[in-house]
Protein backbone atom coordinates (compact mmCIF):
# COMPACT_ATOMS: atom_id res chain seq x y z
CA UNK A 1 0.00 0.00 0.00
CA UNK A 2 1.34 3.36 -0.70
CA UNK A 3 0.17 6.46 0.83
CA UNK A 4 0.32 10.32 0.05
CA UNK A 5 -0.34 13.41 0.95
CA UNK A 6 -0.18 16.56 -1.41
CA UNK A 7 -1.24 20.24 -0.73
CA UNK A 8 -2.65 20.28 -4.16
CA UNK A 9 -4.01 17.66 -6.82
CA UNK A 10 -6.07 17.86 -10.01
CA UNK A 11 -9.50 15.76 -9.68
CA UNK A 12 -12.34 16.09 -11.65
CA UNK A 13 -11.56 19.44 -13.36
CA UNK A 14 -9.67 21.55 -11.12
CA UNK A 15 -7.73 21.78 -7.40
CA UNK A 16 -8.63 20.26 -4.31
CA UNK A 17 -7.02 21.59 -1.47
CA UNK A 18 -4.77 18.70 1.01
CA UNK A 19 -5.54 15.41 -0.85
CA UNK A 20 -4.31 12.04 0.70
CA UNK A 21 -4.16 9.41 -2.01
CA UNK A 22 -4.01 5.40 -0.96
CA UNK A 23 -2.82 2.71 -3.90
CA UNK A 24 -3.47 -0.43 -3.04
CA UNK A 25 -0.80 -3.59 -3.73
CA UNK A 26 -2.97 -3.61 -7.71
CA UNK A 27 -1.20 -0.30 -8.62
CA UNK A 28 -4.68 1.35 -8.35
CA UNK A 29 -5.91 4.06 -6.62
CA UNK A 30 -8.34 2.79 -3.67
CA UNK A 31 -8.66 5.96 -2.26
CA UNK A 32 -8.64 9.74 -3.25
CA UNK A 33 -9.65 12.19 0.03
CA UNK A 34 -9.35 15.72 -0.51
CA UNK A 35 -9.73 17.57 2.61
CA UNK A 36 -7.19 16.04 4.96
CA UNK A 37 -5.66 19.12 6.86
CA UNK A 38 -3.12 16.82 8.80
CA UNK A 39 -1.14 14.14 7.08
CA UNK A 40 -1.30 10.85 8.78
CA UNK A 41 1.44 9.00 9.92
CA UNK A 42 3.31 7.07 7.15
CA UNK A 43 2.07 9.33 3.94
CA UNK A 44 4.89 10.60 1.73
CA UNK A 45 4.58 14.69 1.96
CA UNK A 46 4.68 15.52 -1.76
CA UNK A 47 6.12 18.95 -1.89
CA UNK A 48 3.73 20.97 -4.62
CA UNK A 49 1.04 20.38 -6.76
CA UNK A 50 -0.05 16.96 -8.19
CA UNK A 51 -1.37 16.04 -11.50
CA UNK A 52 -2.57 12.97 -13.67
CA UNK A 53 -0.45 11.47 -15.76
CA UNK A 54 -1.58 11.35 -19.38
CA UNK A 55 -2.07 9.67 -22.38
CA UNK A 56 0.12 10.20 -25.69
CA UNK A 57 -2.58 8.73 -27.81
CA UNK A 58 -0.71 8.30 -31.03
CA UNK A 59 3.08 7.29 -31.29
CA UNK A 60 5.56 6.17 -33.85
CA UNK A 61 8.35 5.26 -31.57
CA UNK A 62 11.01 4.35 -34.66
CA UNK A 63 10.74 7.62 -35.82
CA UNK A 64 12.38 9.07 -33.02
CA UNK A 65 15.33 8.47 -34.25
CA UNK A 66 14.26 10.49 -37.47
CA UNK A 67 13.71 13.54 -35.58
CA UNK A 68 16.30 16.83 -36.36
CA UNK A 69 16.83 15.04 -39.37
CA UNK A 70 14.41 16.27 -41.84
CA UNK A 71 14.79 20.14 -41.10
CA UNK A 72 16.60 20.99 -44.63
CA UNK A 73 15.64 20.95 -48.08
CA UNK A 74 17.79 21.01 -51.87
CA UNK A 75 14.65 21.10 -53.53
CA UNK A 76 12.26 24.44 -54.22
CA UNK A 77 9.67 22.37 -52.43
CA UNK A 78 9.41 20.43 -49.25
CA UNK A 79 5.94 18.61 -47.83
CA UNK A 80 4.52 15.82 -46.34
CA UNK A 81 5.24 13.91 -48.94
CA UNK A 82 8.73 14.54 -49.41
CA UNK A 83 9.41 13.58 -45.68
CA UNK A 84 7.56 10.38 -45.84
CA UNK A 85 9.61 8.88 -48.47
CA UNK A 86 13.07 10.05 -46.12
CA UNK A 87 11.07 8.74 -43.47
CA UNK A 88 10.49 5.49 -44.89
CA UNK A 89 14.63 5.43 -45.35
CA UNK A 90 14.84 5.46 -41.73
CA UNK A 91 12.19 2.78 -41.59
CA UNK A 92 14.37 0.50 -43.47
CA UNK A 93 17.24 0.54 -40.71
CA UNK A 94 16.24 -0.20 -37.80
CA UNK A 95 15.50 -3.80 -36.31
CA UNK A 96 15.10 -5.23 -33.48
CA UNK A 97 18.19 -4.17 -31.11
CA UNK A 98 17.59 -0.61 -32.76
CA UNK A 99 13.79 -0.49 -31.72
CA UNK A 100 14.51 -1.04 -28.69
CA UNK A 101 17.21 1.83 -28.05
CA UNK A 102 15.07 4.34 -29.65
CA UNK A 103 11.50 3.49 -28.10
CA UNK A 104 13.22 2.97 -24.55
CA UNK A 105 14.68 6.89 -24.72
CA UNK A 106 11.54 7.83 -26.52
CA UNK A 107 9.76 6.28 -23.82
CA UNK A 108 11.82 8.05 -21.13
CA UNK A 109 11.31 11.14 -22.43
CA UNK A 110 7.27 11.07 -22.65
CA UNK A 111 7.76 10.20 -18.94
CA UNK A 112 10.09 13.51 -18.60
CA UNK A 113 7.14 15.49 -20.52
CA UNK A 114 4.00 14.33 -18.76
CA UNK A 115 2.74 11.14 -20.24
CA UNK A 116 2.45 7.91 -17.96
CA UNK A 117 0.89 6.08 -20.73
CA UNK A 118 1.70 5.64 -24.84
CA UNK A 119 -0.37 4.25 -27.79
CA UNK A 120 2.08 2.89 -29.71
CA UNK A 121 0.60 2.67 -34.01
CA UNK A 122 2.51 -0.34 -35.06
CA UNK A 123 3.28 -1.02 -38.79
CA UNK A 124 6.66 -2.19 -38.17
CA UNK A 125 6.51 -5.87 -38.33
CA UNK A 126 8.55 -7.62 -40.30
CA UNK A 127 12.31 -7.97 -41.20
CA UNK A 128 14.75 -5.80 -42.85
CA UNK A 129 14.20 -7.41 -46.18
CA UNK A 130 10.03 -7.49 -45.77
CA UNK A 131 9.99 -11.24 -44.75
CA UNK A 132 8.13 -12.57 -41.63
CA UNK A 133 9.78 -12.65 -38.25
CA UNK A 134 10.13 -16.43 -36.86
CA UNK A 135 8.07 -14.89 -34.37
CA UNK A 136 5.75 -12.81 -35.52
CA UNK A 137 5.37 -10.59 -32.41
CA UNK A 138 9.10 -9.72 -32.45
CA UNK A 139 8.29 -5.71 -33.24
CA UNK A 140 5.92 -5.83 -30.40
CA UNK A 141 8.03 -7.59 -27.89
CA UNK A 142 10.61 -5.32 -28.74
CA UNK A 143 8.15 -2.30 -28.28
CA UNK A 144 7.18 -4.20 -24.94
CA UNK A 145 10.02 -4.28 -23.28
CA UNK A 146 11.51 -0.61 -24.39
CA UNK A 147 8.55 0.61 -22.01
CA UNK A 148 9.33 -1.49 -19.05
CA UNK A 149 12.83 -0.61 -19.18
CA UNK A 150 11.67 2.88 -19.32
CA UNK A 151 8.45 2.13 -16.81
CA UNK A 152 5.41 3.24 -18.80
CA UNK A 153 2.73 2.25 -20.10
CA UNK A 154 1.98 1.07 -23.55
CA UNK A 155 -1.34 0.35 -25.85
CA UNK A 156 0.12 -1.45 -28.87
CA UNK A 157 -1.76 -0.80 -31.75
CA UNK A 158 -0.82 -3.32 -34.66
CA UNK A 159 -1.83 -1.33 -38.25
CA UNK A 160 -3.33 -2.66 -41.43
CA UNK A 161 -1.26 -2.01 -43.89
CA UNK A 162 -1.75 -3.50 -47.48
CA UNK A 163 -1.19 -1.09 -50.52
CA UNK A 164 0.49 2.34 -51.10
CA UNK A 165 -2.48 3.90 -52.26
CA UNK A 166 -5.78 3.97 -53.56
CA UNK A 167 -5.37 2.96 -57.02
CA UNK A 168 -2.41 0.73 -55.91
CA UNK A 169 -2.54 -2.98 -55.81
CA UNK A 170 -0.17 -3.44 -53.20
CA UNK A 171 2.76 -2.40 -51.30
CA UNK A 172 6.04 -0.28 -52.93
CA UNK A 173 9.36 -1.88 -52.59
CA UNK A 174 10.19 0.99 -49.05
CA UNK A 175 6.90 -0.62 -47.53
CA UNK A 176 7.43 -4.10 -47.18
CA UNK A 177 8.08 -4.34 -43.95
CA UNK A 178 4.53 -2.85 -43.34
CA UNK A 179 2.42 -5.12 -44.70
CA UNK A 180 -0.27 -6.85 -43.22
CA UNK A 181 -3.62 -8.03 -43.91
CA UNK A 182 -6.72 -8.05 -41.41
CA UNK A 183 -5.98 -11.28 -40.11
CA UNK A 184 -2.54 -10.92 -39.66
CA UNK A 185 -3.01 -7.71 -37.88
CA UNK A 186 -6.01 -8.93 -35.41
CA UNK A 187 -3.12 -12.20 -34.88
CA UNK A 188 -0.63 -9.87 -33.51
CA UNK A 189 -2.97 -7.87 -31.57
CA UNK A 190 -4.41 -11.07 -29.97
CA UNK A 191 -0.95 -12.12 -29.31
CA UNK A 192 0.13 -9.08 -27.58
CA UNK A 193 -3.45 -9.33 -25.37
CA UNK A 194 -2.71 -12.48 -24.88
CA UNK A 195 1.26 -12.66 -23.76
CA UNK A 196 0.44 -10.82 -20.08
CA UNK A 197 3.08 -7.87 -20.34
CA UNK A 198 3.19 -6.10 -17.42
CA UNK A 199 1.36 -2.67 -18.24
CA UNK A 200 0.68 -3.50 -21.90
CA UNK A 201 -2.97 -3.46 -23.66
CA UNK A 202 -3.41 -4.13 -27.05
CA UNK A 203 -5.96 -2.75 -29.48
CA UNK A 204 -5.67 -2.63 -33.40
CA UNK A 205 -5.09 -0.01 -35.83
CA UNK A 206 -5.55 1.02 -40.00
CA UNK A 207 -3.30 3.11 -41.01
CA UNK A 208 -5.37 4.74 -43.60
CA UNK A 209 -8.24 4.54 -46.15
CA UNK A 210 -5.39 4.73 -48.85
CA UNK A 211 -3.34 1.91 -47.49
CA UNK A 212 -6.10 -0.72 -46.77
CA UNK A 213 -9.21 -1.99 -49.12
CA UNK A 214 -13.04 -0.99 -47.92
CA UNK A 215 -13.48 -5.01 -47.50
CA UNK A 216 -10.60 -5.04 -45.37
CA UNK A 217 -11.58 -2.58 -43.54
CA UNK A 218 -14.66 -4.12 -42.43
CA UNK A 219 -12.96 -7.33 -41.78
CA UNK A 220 -10.94 -6.15 -39.41
CA UNK A 221 -13.59 -4.68 -37.49
CA UNK A 222 -15.52 -7.76 -37.08
CA UNK A 223 -12.32 -9.58 -36.34
CA UNK A 224 -11.56 -6.52 -33.43
CA UNK A 225 -15.32 -7.99 -31.52
CA UNK A 226 -12.91 -10.25 -29.09
CA UNK A 227 -10.29 -7.11 -28.31
CA UNK A 228 -11.06 -5.31 -25.74
CA UNK A 229 -8.96 -2.36 -26.84
CA UNK A 230 -9.60 0.40 -29.25
CA UNK A 231 -9.45 0.93 -33.15
CA UNK A 232 -7.46 4.16 -34.38
CA UNK A 233 -6.95 5.23 -38.07
CA UNK A 234 -5.22 8.08 -39.48
CA UNK A 235 -7.62 10.12 -40.94
CA UNK A 236 -7.42 13.59 -43.37
CA UNK A 237 -4.33 14.71 -42.14
CA UNK A 238 -3.74 16.08 -45.87
CA UNK A 239 -5.10 17.75 -48.28
CA UNK A 240 -4.19 15.51 -51.32
CA UNK A 241 -5.31 12.60 -49.33
CA UNK A 242 -9.05 14.19 -49.01
CA UNK A 243 -9.17 15.02 -52.49
CA UNK A 244 -7.48 10.93 -53.40
CA UNK A 245 -10.19 9.74 -51.00
CA UNK A 246 -13.06 11.76 -52.76
CA UNK A 247 -11.83 10.94 -56.53
CA UNK A 248 -11.81 6.62 -55.48
CA UNK A 249 -14.83 6.68 -52.90
CA UNK A 250 -17.10 9.30 -53.82
CA UNK A 251 -16.49 10.43 -50.22
CA UNK A 252 -14.26 12.12 -48.09
CA UNK A 253 -12.15 10.17 -45.69
CA UNK A 254 -13.87 10.79 -42.65
CA UNK A 255 -17.67 10.94 -44.45
CA UNK A 256 -16.69 7.79 -45.68
CA UNK A 257 -15.75 6.12 -42.29
CA UNK A 258 -19.68 7.24 -41.00
CA UNK A 259 -21.13 6.56 -44.32
CA UNK A 260 -19.67 3.02 -43.82
CA UNK A 261 -20.79 2.73 -40.21
CA UNK A 262 -17.66 1.84 -39.09
CA UNK A 263 -17.35 4.62 -36.39
CA UNK A 264 -18.32 3.90 -32.75
CA UNK A 265 -17.30 4.59 -29.29
CA UNK A 266 -14.27 2.01 -29.87
CA UNK A 267 -12.82 4.07 -32.64
CA UNK A 268 -9.77 7.42 -32.63
CA UNK A 269 -9.42 9.40 -35.97
CA UNK A 270 -5.71 10.56 -36.15
CA UNK A 271 -5.63 14.03 -37.00
CA UNK A 272 -8.75 14.54 -38.68
CA UNK A 273 -6.85 17.89 -39.84
CA UNK A 274 -9.00 18.58 -42.60
CA UNK A 275 -12.59 17.75 -41.23
CA UNK A 276 -16.02 19.90 -42.40
CA UNK A 277 -18.90 20.62 -40.20
CA UNK A 278 -21.29 17.85 -41.35
CA UNK A 279 -17.97 15.46 -40.50
CA UNK A 280 -17.66 16.81 -37.00
CA UNK A 281 -21.75 16.35 -36.88
CA UNK A 282 -21.27 12.19 -38.01
CA UNK A 283 -18.96 11.72 -35.81
CA UNK A 284 -20.46 13.34 -32.70
CA UNK A 285 -23.07 11.30 -33.20
CA UNK A 286 -21.42 7.68 -33.42
CA UNK A 287 -19.31 8.92 -30.37
CA UNK A 288 -16.34 8.21 -31.97
CA UNK A 289 -13.04 10.13 -30.87
CA UNK A 290 -9.99 12.14 -32.29
CA UNK A 291 -6.35 12.20 -31.83
CA UNK A 292 -4.44 15.92 -32.79
CA UNK A 293 -1.14 15.73 -33.00
CA UNK A 294 -0.01 19.77 -32.91
CA UNK A 295 3.98 19.72 -32.81
CA UNK A 296 3.51 16.87 -36.02
CA UNK A 297 1.12 18.69 -37.65
CA UNK A 298 2.91 22.03 -37.65
CA UNK A 299 6.41 20.25 -38.47
CA UNK A 300 4.92 17.99 -41.32
CA UNK A 301 2.43 21.28 -42.85
CA UNK A 302 -0.62 19.58 -42.20
CA UNK A 303 -2.77 22.30 -42.01
CA UNK A 304 -5.09 23.54 -38.72
CA UNK A 305 -8.07 21.99 -37.63
CA UNK A 306 -11.06 22.97 -36.43
CA UNK A 307 -10.32 22.39 -32.69
CA UNK A 308 -12.93 24.45 -31.36
CA UNK A 309 -15.72 22.69 -33.92
CA UNK A 310 -14.97 19.40 -32.04
CA UNK A 311 -14.73 20.80 -28.51
CA UNK A 312 -18.04 22.30 -29.35
CA UNK A 313 -19.72 18.80 -30.51
CA UNK A 314 -18.63 16.87 -27.85
CA UNK A 315 -16.15 15.20 -29.56
CA UNK A 316 -13.03 13.16 -27.21
CA UNK A 317 -9.83 14.66 -28.53
CA UNK A 318 -6.86 13.17 -27.42
CA UNK A 319 -3.54 14.17 -28.03
CA UNK A 320 0.07 12.29 -29.39
CA UNK A 321 3.44 13.10 -30.28
CA UNK A 322 3.21 11.08 -33.73
CA UNK A 323 6.68 11.82 -35.02
CA UNK A 324 8.01 12.79 -31.79
CA UNK A 325 9.57 16.06 -33.44
CA UNK A 326 7.72 17.01 -29.46
CA UNK A 327 7.45 14.59 -26.29
CA UNK A 328 5.91 16.79 -24.10
CA UNK A 329 1.94 17.21 -23.19
CA UNK A 330 2.47 20.78 -22.40
CA UNK A 331 4.02 21.60 -25.81
CA UNK A 332 1.23 19.96 -28.08
CA UNK A 333 -1.30 21.91 -25.76
CA UNK A 334 0.38 24.95 -26.12
CA UNK A 335 0.71 24.69 -29.88
CA UNK A 336 -2.81 23.00 -30.14
CA UNK A 337 -4.52 26.74 -29.07
CA UNK A 338 -1.41 28.92 -30.63
CA UNK A 339 -2.15 27.51 -33.66
CA UNK A 340 -6.22 28.57 -33.62
CA UNK A 341 -4.74 32.28 -32.44
CA UNK A 342 -2.77 32.57 -35.37
CA UNK A 343 -5.26 31.43 -38.03
CA UNK A 344 -8.29 33.08 -36.52
CA UNK A 345 -6.27 36.32 -34.66
CA UNK A 346 -7.79 35.89 -31.65
CA UNK A 347 -6.51 34.85 -27.90
CA UNK A 348 -7.93 31.65 -26.12
CA UNK A 349 -9.57 29.95 -28.69
CA UNK A 350 -9.95 26.75 -26.70
CA UNK A 351 -11.96 28.31 -23.54
CA UNK A 352 -15.16 28.92 -22.94
CA UNK A 353 -16.25 30.95 -20.44
CA UNK A 354 -19.87 30.60 -21.71
CA UNK A 355 -19.84 26.81 -20.30
CA UNK A 356 -17.73 27.83 -16.99
CA UNK A 357 -14.76 27.28 -18.63
CA UNK A 358 -12.33 30.19 -19.01
CA UNK A 359 -8.88 28.92 -18.47
CA UNK A 360 -7.51 27.47 -22.02
CA UNK A 361 -4.97 25.35 -20.15
CA UNK A 362 -7.78 23.51 -17.95
CA UNK A 363 -10.29 22.60 -20.73
CA UNK A 364 -7.33 21.13 -22.94
CA UNK A 365 -5.74 19.20 -20.42
CA UNK A 366 -9.58 17.76 -19.41
CA UNK A 367 -10.03 16.95 -22.80
CA UNK A 368 -6.72 15.55 -23.16
CA UNK A 369 -6.92 13.40 -19.88
CA UNK A 370 -10.82 12.16 -20.93
CA UNK A 371 -9.62 11.56 -24.76
CA UNK A 372 -6.85 10.04 -23.65
CA UNK A 373 -7.89 7.57 -21.94
CA UNK A 374 -10.09 6.70 -24.37
CA UNK A 375 -7.94 6.19 -27.15
CA UNK A 376 -5.90 3.91 -24.62
CA UNK A 377 -9.09 1.63 -23.41
CA UNK A 378 -9.11 2.82 -20.50
CA UNK A 379 -12.78 3.33 -18.62
CA UNK A 380 -11.40 5.13 -15.36
CA UNK A 381 -8.65 7.56 -15.44
CA UNK A 382 -7.13 10.37 -13.44
CA UNK A 383 -6.56 10.59 -9.58
CA UNK A 384 -10.12 9.11 -9.03
CA UNK A 385 -10.77 5.54 -7.09
CA UNK A 386 -10.35 2.50 -9.28
CA UNK A 387 -7.74 4.27 -12.01
CA UNK A 388 -4.61 3.33 -12.22
CA UNK A 389 -2.52 5.07 -9.71
CA UNK A 390 -0.59 7.43 -12.15
CA UNK A 391 0.44 10.54 -11.15
CA UNK A 392 3.10 13.69 -11.84
CA UNK A 393 4.78 16.16 -9.78
CA UNK A 394 5.86 19.32 -11.74
CA UNK A 395 9.01 20.52 -10.32
CA UNK A 396 8.46 23.12 -7.27
CA UNK A 397 11.30 24.96 -8.13
CA UNK A 398 10.35 26.12 -11.47
CA UNK A 399 10.49 29.68 -11.64
CA UNK A 400 7.37 29.77 -14.36
CA UNK A 401 4.74 28.98 -11.26
CA UNK A 402 6.80 30.26 -8.69
CA UNK A 403 4.10 32.41 -6.57
CA UNK A 404 1.45 31.98 -8.94
CA UNK A 405 -2.02 31.21 -6.80
CA UNK A 406 -3.62 27.85 -7.34
CA UNK A 407 -6.16 28.63 -9.80
CA UNK A 408 -3.09 30.13 -12.49
CA UNK A 409 -0.88 26.76 -11.78
CA UNK A 410 -1.93 24.96 -15.16
CA UNK A 411 -2.23 28.03 -17.21
CA UNK A 412 1.56 28.94 -16.30
CA UNK A 413 2.65 25.30 -16.69
CA UNK A 414 1.11 25.01 -19.79
CA UNK A 415 1.57 28.72 -21.22
CA UNK A 416 5.03 29.47 -19.83
CA UNK A 417 7.95 28.68 -21.40
CA UNK A 418 10.25 26.94 -20.93
CA UNK A 419 9.20 23.56 -20.10
CA UNK A 420 10.98 21.67 -17.23
CA UNK A 421 10.95 17.69 -17.16
CA UNK A 422 8.36 16.79 -14.39
CA UNK A 423 10.29 16.21 -11.02
CA UNK A 424 8.65 12.72 -10.42
CA UNK A 425 6.22 10.19 -12.13
CA UNK A 426 4.37 7.34 -10.74
CA UNK A 427 2.79 5.05 -12.69
CA UNK A 428 0.85 1.58 -11.67
CA UNK A 429 1.59 2.75 -7.86
CA UNK A 430 5.49 2.59 -8.28
CA UNK A 431 7.52 5.68 -8.78
CA UNK A 432 9.63 6.27 -12.39
CA UNK A 433 12.63 7.52 -13.18
CA UNK A 434 10.90 10.32 -15.60
CA UNK A 435 14.45 11.81 -16.43
CA UNK A 436 14.62 11.89 -20.54
CA UNK A 437 18.38 13.18 -20.68
CA UNK A 438 20.00 10.62 -18.20
CA UNK A 439 23.70 9.25 -19.26
CA UNK A 440 23.05 5.74 -18.34
CA UNK A 441 22.65 2.62 -20.68
CA UNK A 442 18.99 4.20 -22.50
CA UNK A 443 20.84 7.11 -23.40
CA UNK A 444 24.39 5.43 -24.92
CA UNK A 445 22.55 2.83 -26.94
CA UNK A 446 20.39 5.36 -28.10
CA UNK A 447 23.04 7.17 -29.34
CA UNK A 448 24.44 4.09 -30.84
CA UNK A 449 21.22 3.63 -32.90
CA UNK A 450 20.78 6.96 -34.24
CA UNK A 451 24.51 7.39 -35.06
CA UNK A 452 23.71 4.08 -37.46
CA UNK A 453 20.60 5.02 -39.00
Amino acid sequence: MTLLWTPQAWIDGGWRRDVLLQAGADGRWAEVTPGVATPPAGAERLPGAVLPGLVDAHSHAFQRAFAGLAESRAAPGDDFWAWRERMYAVAQRIGPEALHAVAAQLYRELLAGGYTQVCEFHYLHHDLDGRLYADPLTMCRTLANAAAEAGIGLTLLPALYERAGFAAPALRAGQRRFAATAGHTHALAQGVAAAGWPLVNAGVAVHSLRAAAPASIHRLRELAADLDGPIHVHAAEQPAEVADCLAATGARPIEWLAREGLLDARWHLVHATHALPAEIEAVARTGAGIVICPTTEANLGDGVPDLPGWLAAGVRVGIGSDSNVGRDWREELRWADYAQRLVRGQRNVAADPVQDLPSTAARLFEAALAGGASAAGFARWGLVAGARADLLVPDPDDPATAGLPPAQFLDALVFSAPVRPFARAMVAGRWVRPDGTADDGIARRFRAAVAAV
